[in-house]
């Protein structure tokens, strides 16, 4: 189907102002546009409490804030992966969706601030996004959470980290998480050659060259595009993961590596929800105060989210 029609306005707004793309700014100044992009701090939802933590991962450290709808102890948690291309955004610029989530899902929602490209290149957003998960599953009484109800999820590059992270669970051993939630997610190196990469190549928020953009700037080597921490779909084995809900954008270059790894997920055997959502382009979600279909994702989301936590 066309772009719906409060896409293409936004779309079509995006292009009238006709700015370079990302690419050819500094990186100071690119990050500054997306967080001009997306932060509107008047619009940040009411949450019982949010609170920043300074915590340990391998050699070093980093920040997560986390979101509680209400004072209870041991409530089920969202642990949140920011997308932005491993480059671009942080958890301001995601601020919102957690505290949307948070209530709308009646759960704590952690959103993980990992280290960003090209300062420090792949591995170290996943290493950062699995030790978190490790930390907060250790320290799940002093976090008030239940570690017996924990899903990781994320956006984009943020999905990414999600898949990885649940990947490395399963390759290392370390605890259970209960499923995953990817939104519009990287799963894949853009030298795939996938059918929405071309078609969607240009002219739809995200390109294909703000892409291999991204890509480079993450990856150390041409190699690292073949391990499964920063290409899912290159997995030996997708046996034993948790239970998937993937949400792709049907404008996105990145929509055909995400449904074909909802395919390669439940042809090994896993509990795959995927949907596809006409009519938008990526990054719609985080619009979702102006784009209709971006608030059905958070309904949806907060729905699957809801009635896994309650299943366990």
């Amino acid at each position: 189907m066309p772009l719906d029609a409060q896409s293409k306005k936004m779309l079509d707004e995006a292009i009238k102002k006709n700015l370079p793309p990302l690419f050819d700014l500094p990186l100071d100044k690119a990050r500054e546009r997306v967080r001009g992009e997306l932060i509107n701090k008047t619009t940040w939802e009411k949450v019982s409490s949010v609170e920043e933590k300074t915590i340990p991962v391998g050699n070093g450290e980093i920040l997560i804030r986390i979101y509680k709808p209400d004072e209870r102890d041991n409530l089920p948690l969202l642990v949140y992966y920011h997308g932005g291309g491993w480059v671009v955004c942080d958890l301001d610029t995601h601020e919102n969706v957690c505290r949307v989530l948070a209530n709308k899902a009646d759960c704590c929602v952690i959103s993980v601030d990992y280290r960003m490209a090209p300062e420090h290149k792949f591995p170290a957003a996943i290493e950062d996004s699995y030790y978190a998960l490790e930390y907060i599953y250790k320290n799940s009484f002093e976090l008030g959470i239940d570690k017996d109800k924990i899903i990781v999820g994320g956006d984009s590059a943020g999905g990414n980290l999600a898949a990885a992270a649940a990947l490395k669970m399963r390759d290392e051993g370390g605890p259970q998480i209960l499923a995953q939630v990817l939104i519009y997610p990287v799963t894949d190196h853009y030298n795939s050659g996938t059918k929405s990469y071309e078609e969607y190549a240009e002219g739809y928020a995200l390109d294909k060259a703000h892409m291999v953009w991204f890509w480079d700037e993450y990856l150390k080597s041409a190699e690292d595009a073949d391990n499964p921490y920063a290409s899912p779909n290159r997995a030996k084995s997708l046996r034993n993961l948790p239970k998937t809900f993937i949400i792709t954008a049907e404008y996105d270059p990145l929509r055909d590596e995400a449904e074909e790894y909802a395919r390669m997920l439940e042809e090994s055997g896993n509990e795959v929800k995927l949907k596809r959502v006409e009519g938008v382009m990526h990054g719609y979600f985080l619009h979702y105060g102006i784009l209709d279909k971006g608030k059905e994702t958070i309904n949806d989301v907060s729905e699957y989210l809801k009635v896994t936590f309650d299943k366990q």
